[in-house]
């Protein structure tokens, strides 16, 4: 037996260390993923700047009347394909002499010449209207209806979306398809998804068909002049309600949400007299599947729900206004009497419908 050299093996450590270490570094940069392209795209980057050109154009309006300078045409991939067919039956026909080939390429050729008069006619004549949109809060879907009016033919395959520079978040940019009687009226409802609150200008619709073979695609641009007013985002899951603040004065008339009494208004108790029980406010808690409240003559004080700005502690303004949003909503749904209260706002208690929108309204347009 032959014993090892402490040279050799002092000699061999420090290499297959040095193995190990570099395949230890080659196993990284396998397991690290590859850099990503940060190249501009020269298609997107024209179609952006053509898109911008197009719309600074367009005036706003919310009726708008297709003719021929606003509708453009383009043939489709499919049209392409079926223009280089054309091409290589004509070629073969000239090569081979074939009648018949003349005859098919050239009906082929007239059929795509009357299916590009038809689609261009298909959005030519028709009118765009849009609706006044209802406001909606920040996050939910926002429903644009657009009414198209045919002041003769019909017209099929009429496809309405966002575009899509206008809103990342329009449902992916999916058309809505409708088709218009003949001298009559069709409604086309577009969603996109607004992400601020605030007043903002409708986005950029666009309005296109390839009816009948889809050889080719006539489309318009169309900035409407409407404005979408967006409340702020409730705060989910929403915060109990601030306590009713006693005033000195009459009877109360508010309740807390939670469940809880305040004086001057309290939860229905069985035995109670059916003259104590508030009837306004018993249509809306049945609807909403809330309880009965009746009057408390004990009360010796009115108390007033206040939602104030300084009550959301050391929340962030977005915070505090989403939060002032849900307070809002859960007093409304209670038939609560509240006040509102904002750095240079101040909105005196009420309850109904048109209270509930001028708060809200209020928390929207708040700078």
């Amino acid at each position: 037996m032959h014993g090892r050299r402490p040279g050799i093996e002092a000699q061999g450590a420090p290499r297959a260390l040095a193995m190990v270490q570099c395949r230890g570094a080659m196993d990284l940069k396998l397991d690290r993923p590859p850099p990503t392209s940060r190249l501009p795209n020269p298609a997107a980057w024209l179609r952006k700047r053509f898109r911008r050109w197009v719309q600074q154009r367009q005036t706003r309006t919310d009726t708008l009347l297709l003719m021929q300078r606003n509708v453009y045409i383009l043939p489709t991939r499919a049209g392409t394909m079926f223009a280089f067919t054309l091409l290589v039956l004509l070629l073969a026909s000239i090569n081979y002499q074939l009648n018949l080939g003349y005859l098919l390429t050239f009906l082929l050729a007239g059929s795509g010449v009357v299916s590009m008069h038809l689609t261009h006619n298909t959005l030519r004549g028709l009118t765009l209207h849009l609706k006044p949109p209802q406001p909606v809060f920040a996050g939910d879907a926002a429903l644009l209806d657009v009414v198209l009016t045919s002041p003769g033919k019909a017209r099929f395959g009429i496809g309405l979306r966002v575009m899509a520079d206008d809103s990342a978040a329009a449902g992916g940019n999916a058309l809505s398809w409708i088709d218009v009687p003949a001298g009559g009226q069709a409604s086309a409802h577009v969603s996109f998804v607004p992400e601020a609150r605030g007043l903002h200008d409708v986005p950029t619709l666009s309005a296109e068909t390839r009816f009948p073979l889809g050889l080719f695609r006539a489309w318009t641009v169309w900035r409407p002049a409407a404005r979408l007013l967006v409340y702020p985002r409730p705060e989910r899951p929403a915060a109990p309600l601030p306590r009713a603040r006693p005033v000195p004065g009459g009877p109360s008339q508010l309740r807390r949400a939670d469940g809880g009494e305040t004086e001057g208004v309290r939860g229905y108790r069985r035995g109670d007299p059916l003259k104590l029980v508030v009837w306004k406010k018993a249509a809306k808690a049945l609807e909403t599947g809330g309880e009965l409240v009746s009057r408390d003559t004990s009360a010796s004080s009115h108390h007033e729900l206040v939602l104030d700005w300084r009550g959301c502690g050391t929340l962030a303004p977005e915070e505090r206004l989403s939060r002032l949003t849900a307070w809002a909503l859960a007093a409304h749904r209670v038939g609560a009497d509240y006040a509102l209260t904002l750095p240079g706002v101040d909105i005196e208690p009420a309850d109904g419908d048109a209270h509930r929108r001028r708060c809200l309204e209020a928390l929207a347009l708040w700078q």
